[in-house]
Formats: C-alpha cells, sequence, structure tokens
C-alpha cells in the first residue's frame, strides 16, 4: 500500500518533472534519496509528512553514516548524504509552498565537507592537451574534431553533458557566442574564441555528412555515425589525449571546465561573472575556485604592503 508520505514524494517528483523542468537523471535522483528516506521512516511507523520530525532525521542522518559495504567500510561519503538532505530539504520546502503541514526546511543542516580540491591545468600542460589531436591524428576528421571539442572547452567551460548535446544549428560560427540550456533548463550565454572559432570552421569544412550534431563518431573510413557522440565517449577521448600530451594525473572534460574558470579568475575576472559563465546557481559553487587563486594574494601583500615605511 503506498502511505500519504510516498504519495506527497510522487506529487513532489512530478513537480520537480513540469514545473522545475528538471532532467531525468536529477528527478532519479531524488527518487531514489527520498524513497530511501520513506522507507526508513516507515520502519519507524511513520507514514504521514506532519510526523517527520528533527529527531527523527538525526536517526537518518546517522543510518546514513554508518551504512557500510562488505569490508565494513563507510558505504556513503558526506557528499552524498549531503544530496539526501538537500533532497529532503527541497521536499519540505515543496509542502510547506503548497501548506501542507512538516518540518521546516530550515532545520536541516548539511554536514561539513572538507574543501574540495579542483584539478586544473595550466601552463606547457594545457597548451600541449589543446596541441595533441593534431599531432597524434593531423588534419583527419577525428583530429579536427578532437582539436575542436578541446577548444571548446577550455573556450567556453562547458559541461561535457552540454556539449554532447550540441548541434550544429545551435552554434552561429558568424558570432563570437551561443546559448546553451545547462543544468535546470537554465539558458546562459557562452563564448567562443577565436581559436575555437577557427579549429569548429576547420572541422566542420572537412565534413561531408547530414547528421546534426556537432560533434560524431566516424570509422576509419570517415564515414560518420547516426548519432552524436557520448559524453562517455568524449570523456575517454580528452583522457586519450591528455595521456599522449605526457600529463600523468587524470584528465577529465570536469578538468577542462576547472581550468577555463581558473584562467578566468587568474586574468581578473570577478568571482559573479565566472559565476554566470559556469551557469551555478549558487555563488557557493563557484567559491571552489577561489583558493586557487590565492597565489595571488602573495604576489599583492609583496607589492603593495607597507610601502610607506620605506
Amino acid at each position: 500500500m503506498t502511505t500519504p508520505l510516498k504519495k506527497h514524494i510522487t506529487a513532489f517528483l512530478e513537480y520537480l518533472e513540469v514545473d522545475r523542468g528538471l532532467s531525468n537523471a536529477t528527478i532519479t535522483n531524488y527518487s531514489f534519496y527520498l524513497h530511501r528516506l520513506a522507507d526508513f521512516l516507515e520502519d519507524h511507523n511513520i507514514t504521514q509528512v506532519s510526523q517527520i520530525s528533527k529527531e527523527l532525521i538525526h536517526k537518518f542522518r546517522l543510518y546514513l553514516n554508518r551504512l557500510t559495504d562488505y569490508q565494513d567500510e563507510a558505504l556513503l561519503k558526506k557528499n552524498t548524504q549531503n544530496y539526501h538532505l538537500i533532497a529532503l530539504r527541497g521536499f519540505l520546502k515543496y509542502l510547506a509552498k503548497n501548506d501542507i503541514q512538516s518540518l521546516a526546511a530550515e532545520k536541516i543542516e548539511l554536514a561539513k565537507q572538507q574543501e574540495r580540491q579542483v584539478e586544473f591545468l595550466e601552463g606547457q600542460d594545457l597548451l600541449r592537451i589543446l596541441e595533441a589531436p593534431l599531432k597524434s591524428s593531423g588534419t583527419d576528421l577525428a583530429g579536427l574534431r578532437d582539436k575542436a571539442i578541446l577548444e571548446l572547452f577550455f573556450s567556453t567551460g562547458l559541461r561535457v553533458s552540454e556539449l554532447a548535446k550540441l548541434k550544429i544549428e545551435d552554434i552561429n560560427l558568424d558570432k563570437d557566442e551561443f546559448s546553451i540550456r545547462g543544468k535546470g533548463q537554465k539558458l546562459r550565454i557562452v563564448f567562443l574564441s577565436d581559436q575555437a572559432r577557427n579549429c569548429l570552421k576547420a572541422y566542420l569544412a572537412k565534413r561531408q555528412d547530414l547528421n546534426p550534431f556537432l560533434f560524431i563518431n566516424f570509422d576509419r573510413a570517415g564515414k560518420s555515425a547516426d548519432a552524436g557522440l557520448t559524453p562517455r565517449s568524449i570523456e575517454r577521448l580528452v583522457a586519450k589525449h591528455a595521456s599522449a600530451a605526457g600529463i600523468i594525473k587524470k584528465v577529465t572534460p570536469h578538468t577542462l571546465r576547472h581550468s577555463y574558470a581558473t584562467d578566468l579568475l587568474i586574468n581578473g575576472a570577478d568571482i559573479r561573472s565566472v559565476q554566470a559563465m559556469l551557469g551555478h546557481s549558487s555563488i557557493t559553487t563557484t567559491q571552489v575556485y577561489t583558493h586557487i587563486t590565492d597565489k595571488q594574494l602573495r604576489e599583492v601583500h609583496k607589492n603593495f604592503h607597507g610601502k610607506k615605511k620605506k
């Protein structure tokens, strides 16, 4: 039997799909987190949203933190535990918005996490990976495609999912900008560097297929596939060119997104502008990059501090 609690969860998930326009992947994750909570609450004879209390959520957090695998290792990292709480806060806000009595979302606090280490490329490592496709594949279609992909990542800071779904009609090469619909169906503008635009032009000039996707697969004869490259395929080609460039650390499309943001900040961009260009809903997400530029503070201190004393 479906309990009132689970009926409210179903209604919330439908709201996320229809009213908020969230992706299927996000809704699937929210469904998993909230049904895990519902199962836990039902084990404690809680079937109504009005019965959810701060004490019960505390017990749920202990439950998540104490889940272990077959080697008795912690099963869920702190950030994964927080994803459950973020889904719960969204659910509670939805209930409040619809005048359904339950625990206030503000009562749910996220667990503190260690500052995330951001991996990025700069200097010679960045130059080498951008040059790698043409060095290994020359100017054949695959080489031109991969070169355009890497330059586009560094020019725009696109997520791999955003880049994979691009179609040729989405980009006007007579302009230096185009619109992209990112997470939560939010629309933002991204900008093409001269280098990225030139690489895209060279790549598209050599294509002779009718595939609408911007980045597609080719066989050895240069024949194109029917669909676009998948995010996983793009991740593999980025890793391949990083290895060819002699870069030892793991490099992913997100590493290039980090490199894009870091390059902007190091060269003087303000954090709010970077937030907008990355498509972050919250400035807190963007602030993960600020410690990268802390080394600049040493130079600021050296150049400007105590000058009148000399």
